[in-house]
């Protein structure tokens, strides 16, 4: 049975719930979500399941244990590995965040997101850019430019970058193609930082006099050797491992075998027992002073995996009726995107909220199927790279770009402002945040449409 097809747009309203309560919430009772999330969470996922169950049996038992097995635990496994070894890296010294300081680690945070992916930089870098802004009280809009530049939009040229990107090299795009998207990235980059720079040089004019000439004491008393100093700098190479672990996972392929019935490749699960062995590694091996200096602490990823586990959960009927195409729900949606720029804003708009991955590959059967009907698919990728290869770069931009546009569009987005609020900033609420993405980004995304698009 292709659920996707039968489903009504309806089942998704479990999603839309628990969507609705990660964004209103917080905001109007805010000490019993902290207390009741896990509750919440729970509540959603069973409204699903039940009914789901009821109704469609072992396809729905089937669809849930795939949904738990082949993506949910490997999520977890990956960003509990990354958030482990990023906490064992610890950046001492006397650098203080004024604007371009925080500039500058911005930016190299968003140069360093394509070749350690968007997770793996933000888990390295969030805790210096806390730590050199703690004497600040304007500090939110930062870590909320961080998840626009180095959560997401960074990771935009090699497949390494982005699980969108990935899942394209490895259905035929070739490695390096992504390169091809580097006007794009670094115009919205260098669009998305300046207003950084110019929003927080009028914070930093708010701060009093001693915040903005503490950092002029702390230079004199500290050189830069003393501020660039990297302790757990052994971290680097599991990190390394967890990326080479990722690659290989793509390129090898020795088999598959059954787990409670759902068939998994090999190189899964070795990938997924590598990231283990590479968490429990850094985390052996990591001063239990350097954890306390770094404020780790297992919240931020419990809190990640509880509310994930019921978005994937409610999440399966609005991928499968995303993934049905013109046979499902959202038939028309899928009919109504035809140019380019639709399909930037479409997979775009889609990957705010859902997962941007699925989402990638759905809009981009639905452009070979319409170009190249019949044609096998790594040879339609080819062929619409070298015919029609707008298409393909809106559909890999809008799946990177607008994963900033809410908490949930990209992995790290939800981490990174977990592990800020236990820092002690008062970070935007879901909708708060939104107001950002809506100021910022999606007037430089109606420029990339018109120059691009």
């Amino acid at each position: 049975m292709d659920l996707g097809a039968v489903l009504p747009a309806w089942s998704a309203l479990p999603f839309l719930g628990i969507l609705l309560s990660i964004a209103l919430f917080p905001l109007v009772a805010a000490h019993a979500w902290h207390r009741h999330y896990p509750k919440v969470a729970l509540a959603w996922g069973l409204l699903l399941m039940v009914p789901f169950v009821w109704v469609y049996g072992y396809t729905a038992v089937h669809e849930i244990l795939h949904t738990l097995i082949a993506d949910y635990l490997p999520f977890i496994i990956l960003l509990s590995a990354l958030f482990t070894i990023g906490g064992g890296i610890f950046v001492r010294g006397a650098l203080r965040g004024t604007p371009w300081v925080n500039a500058g680690i911005l930016l190299a945070g968003t140069l360093l997101a394509s070749w350690v992916g968007t997770t793996g930089a933000a888990m390295v870098l969030i805790r210096p850019l806390l730590r050199a802004n703690a004497h600040r009280k304007h500090r939110a809009h930062t870590v909320v430019f961080f998840i626009f530049l180095v959560a997401n939009i960074g990771g935009a040229l090699t497949p390494l970058g982005d699980p969108p990107l990935f899942l394209g090299f490895l259905r035929g795009v070739p490695f390096f193609w992504t390169l091809r998207l580097a006007p794009e990235m670094l115009l919205v980059a260098a669009l998305v930082l300046a207003v950084y720079i110019v929003w927080d040089t009028l914070l930093w004019r708010k701060e009093t006099p001693e915040v903005r000439l503490h950092h002029l004491h702390v230079h004199a008393k500290h050189g830069w050797q003393e501020r660039l100093r990297i302790e757990g700098a052994h971290n680097i190479f599991f990190l390394a491992g967890v990326l080479a672990a990722v690659i290989l996972s793509g390129v090898w392929h020795p088999g598959t075998v059954r787990l409670l019935g759902i068939p998994q490749g090999i190189e899964n699960l070795a990938r997924d027992a590598f990231l283990l062995l590479m968490l429990a590694a850094s985390w052996l091996t990591t001063p239990k002073a350097l954890h306390k200096a770094n404020g780790f602490s297992w919240g931020p990823i419990k809190e990640v995996a509880i509310l994930f586990a019921a978005i994937f959960t409610t999440i399966i009927p609005a991928l499968a009726i995303l993934k049905a195409g013109e046979h499902g729900a959202l038939a028309w949606l899928i009919h109504g995107v035809k140019t380019p720029a639709e399909f930037f804003w479409a997979t775009g708009i889609l990957s705010s909220f859902l997962d941007n991955a699925p989402t990638y590959l759905t809009f981009l059967s639905s452009a070979l199927g319409r170009l190249y009907p019949e044609v096998a698919e790594r040879e339609a990728i080819l062929r619409l790279i070298a015919e029609h290869g707008a298409f393909l770069k809106a559909i890999a931009t809008g799946a990177v770009f607008m994963g900033a546009n809410t908490y949930l569009g990209n992995a790290p987005n939800f981490m990174v402002r977990s592990i800020a609020e236990e820092a002690g900033v008062e970070m935007p609420s879901f909708l708060g945040y939104m107001k950002y993405s809506l100021l910022v980004l999606v007037p430089v995304f109606l420029v990339v449409t018109w120059l691009f698009f």
